[in-house]
């Protein structure tokens, strides 16, 4: 059975994959701002704490859990993400640059902590978006969010060669309209033809087994985009 650590677990995609990997036997250490979700369902195989990804203390307790509680983290899915839906006219500094700290920084921060834990056989799977993969349909007023999915299709990629000798593997998702809170909050009224369920089913799948057919890739895991 693998380790594994999943970020934005309070709800969606974070907290089905939590659900599933511990159900299969898996340890989980599922992070969020509010973990009340996961320590409601009071799993056996799901560790969880309040957990802030902008925050230098938070990403020290993650460490500090990994060293006292696992020998390696055999599985890190990147998927805590922000998102602002704002026309880019009327987005301030600190907006554009809040959404970068969770959804680039962030995951930059996590990773770096979490690499002298992962042996070569090891994964960070990042969720990304469809509408940061360069030539997709774009839409108004997901500047920041989009721009900072397309980010870390870039880090993934230079990741994936930077330790490609000894390090962990490294691939990125850009996932497609899926019926999520997040989904609702940027297309309101619309309705997704996937679930959260079933999303993280299929990334539960390719955390575990997709680092052998790739490295440094970028998938496109959509059937439809609004």
């Amino acid at each position: 059975m693998s380790s594994v650590i999943i970020t934005g677990c309070s709800r969606g995609i974070g907290y089905e994959l939590a659900r599933l990997f511990a159900n299969e036997g898996h340890q989980v250490l599922a992070l969020s701002r509010n973990d009340g979700p996961m320590a409601d369902l009071g799993h056996p195989n799901i560790s969880s704490f309040p957990f802030d990804i902008t925050h230098q203390a938070d990403l020290e307790k993650v460490d500090g859990f990994v060293k006292k509680n696992w020998d390696k983290v055999d599985v890190l899915i990147n998927n805590a993400g922000s998102l602002l839906n704002k026309p880019f006219s009327d987005i301030t500094s600190k907006e554009f640059e809040d959404v970068y700290r969770v959804n680039v920084f962030g995951v930059a921060n996590i990773t770096r902590t979490l690499l002298p834990y992962m042996t070569k056989n090891g994964h960070v799977v990042t969720i990304s978006s469809m509408g940061g993969v360069q030539g997709s349909l774009k839409f108004p007023g997901l500047t920041a969010y989009s721009s900072s999915k397309g980010a870390v299709i870039t880090l993934t990629e230079v990741w994936a060669e930077e330790f490609k000798e000894n390090g962990p593997s490294f691939n990125v998702l850009a996932i497609g309209a899926v019926q999520t809170e997040m989904l609702e909050e940027a297309f309101p009224g619309y309705k997704a033809p996937i679930s959260a369920r079933d999303m993280a089913a299929y990334i539960k799948d390719f955390a575990l087994d997709g680092n052998k057919m790739y490295n440094g890739k970028l998938l496109q895991v959509s059937s439809t985009t609004p």
